[in-house]
């Protein structure tokens, strides 16, 4: 199994589309672990939802996501977990013990504009500025 972590520095992405890389785990001998990082590919509509099912993903973590992505990944039977905030070893370690629980994660439409690689804030409405 893998997973995709959308990731700024060693934490979890405050914006799914937005982020700088993804993290790509893989479930070995009962482990996860991080494979490779994968630069963002440029948000486009629908282009990192194909981007990450090529990859072979089965499950993304993010902070806030859109509502077209999460109907993306929906019908690729990609699960989302949003609404994580936190380091990538954090996630890792709730992964690895099945707790890692998502909480509010939905997007604003239009609200990622400029924000991630273009801009250090977020203006999602349940983000802190600069996260």
């Amino acid at each position: 199994m893998k997973a995709a972590i959308a990731t700024d520095g060693n934490t979890v992405a405050s914006h799914f589309g937005r982020c700088q890389v993804y993290t790509i785990l893989e479930l070995q001998d009962g482990k996860w672990k991080i494979v490779k990082r994968e630069a963002n590919p440029g948000h486009l509509p629908g282009a990192i939802p194909q981007f990450l099912h090529g990859l072979e993903v089965e499950q993304v973590v993010c902070g806030g996501i859109g509502n077209r992505a999460m109907e993306l990944f929906s019908e690729m039977g990609i699960r989302v977990t949003a609404g994580i905030e936190g380091t990538i070893d954090m996630v890792i370690g709730q992964l690895a013990q099945g707790t890692l629980a998502g909480g509010e994660g939905q997007c604003i439409p239009g609200s990622g504009k400029g924000q991630g690689v273009e801009k250090s804030g977020c203006d999602h409405a349940n983000h802190e500025e600069g996260r």
